[in-house]
């Protein structure tokens, strides 16, 4: 069994208060450098953290704004053509205060930051800052970086060293709550940098060189497109969770009509989700596998009678196959991607001529037809299904899915 490592998120987060509580006690004890500059960015990064505000689950970065504003600080090496002098601690001291002023709106409300979210946050720019930051004090020992070619360079790789670490912690406290394989998490945390990943990194990165040249100035014009690509991004978050409503709604129709038990598809695809993580399925395919564990049984909608409670999984197999080609052909007028009609059309096959989603669908519907509601046995369910290895179950499927029942079930939700 596989199991959680929650030392990995309990380090993570010491670390994080480590850090925060040294910026904040060395920048107390030698006073703030440059208090125009660390008050700007911090409010900056404030502001980014308010902009939480109506954050929809699933978003990868729920503060890009403040993201970019903290990342754009660890790489300031001039203000106005001037050299700054804050250091590493100042950064990390500035970025802590004003996570922390941004959070309490949010405390106030009882939707607080997550923790994992903050210990990111301030793990992420210490690491950026400690990278750059001594390529121009007072004491760098590469003062040829200061201009030219070299700052860009230099600031172009930690640019992408922050973003790797970031995608590394991210992997690490999914897996800490999950227990899910950490290759697929962090192919899915690497899959999403250039999205909102690389236009956090680009703007902070702009913000640092615009205010190098002109000023404080350049922080509200340097910070309106990254919040308008936030504003979209928002929307298209909104319409992806109406359609994934939507097919939810429509997988129902079998439950209204009484040809499955109530709850029946929401369950499977639920435990589908989480054994294909278990698997190492991520981003688009877990997405084919949701739609598709959702209305697997939409076939029997076309039956005269109703299988006795929606248990398809006890049919003869001829029949199970007509009933998921009928399933296959509703699908694919539902504009939902070609990909989840297969999935569907093909659950009843042979679990070798079978896509990976499809052979997860077919175990984990047979195991909740045969656990009922809660009214079978578990134990019993998957010996059963054990025993159909030679033909109907992929045996790595059926070992995945006695793992993550042995964990509780589905442990806790993911984003994206």
């Amino acid at each position: 069994m596989r199991a959680r490592a929650p030392g990995a998120a309990t380090a993570v987060h010491a670390s994080a208060a480590v850090l925060a509580a040294t910026g904040l006690g060395w920048t107390g004890w030698h006073g703030v450098a440059e208090p125009v500059v660390a008050l700007a960015f911090g409010t900056l990064v404030a502001v980014g953290e308010l902009a939480r505000w109506g954050a929809l689950p699933g978003e990868r970065e729920p503060a890009p704004l403040g993201a970019a504003g903290a990342l754009a600080y660890a790489l300031l090496a001039e203000n106005a053509g001037e050299a700054t002098t804050h250091g590493v601690p100042q950064v990390v001291a500035v970025v802590t205060a004003g996570a922390l002023a941004g959070a309490v709106p949010h405390v106030a409300r009882g939707r607080g930051p997550a923790l994992d979210h903050v210990a990111r946050r301030v793990v992420t720019v210490t690491f950026a800052a400690v990278c750059f930051q001594p390529l121009h004090g007072p004491a760098g020992s590469a003062e040829g970086l200061a201009a030219g070619p070299g700052h860009a360079l230099a600031m172009l790789l930690v640019l992408a060293l922050t973003a790797l670490c970031d995608a590394v912690l991210a992997a690490v406290l999914v897996r800490a709550r999950t227990g899910y394989p950490f290759g697929p998490l962090l192919r899915e945390e690497l899959r999403s940098l250039p999205g909102i990943g690389s236009a956090v990194c680009a703007t902070g990165a702009v913000m640092a060189l615009g205010t190098a040249v002109a000023g404080l100035w350049a922080l509200p014009v340097f910070c309106l497109p990254l919040l308008l690509t936030q504003l979209s991004f928002r929307r298209f978050a909104a319409v992806r969770t109406t359609y994934r409503q939507t097919i939810a709604s429509l997988a129902r129709a079998t439950e209204i009509a009484g040809y499955t038990p109530h709850g029946h598809a929401r369950r499977v695809a639920a435990l589908s989700g989480a054994v294909g993580r278990e698997l190492g399925l991520s981003g688009p395919d877990l997405t084919v596998l949701e739609y598709a564990a959702l209305m697997h049984d939409i076939g029997q909608l076309s039956l005269v009678d109703p299988v006795p409670d929606g248990a398809t999984a006890l049919l003869p197999a001829q029949e199970q196959r007509r009933i998921a080609l009928l399933g296959g052909a509703v699908v694919r007028q539902t504009g939902v991607p070609r990909a989840v009609a297969v999935v569907v059309e093909r659950q009843a096959d042979p679990y070798r001529e079978q896509p990976l989603p499809a052979r997860i669908v077919r175990t984990v519907n047979a195991y909740d037809d045969l656990t009922g509601d809660g009214g079978g046995s578990a134990l019993a369910a998957l010996e059963r299904l054990r025993l159909g290895t030679a033909h109907d179950h992929q045996p790595e499927v059926v070992e995945s899915l006695a793992r993550v029942l042995s964990r509780g079930g589905l442990g806790p939700a993911q984003p994206g």
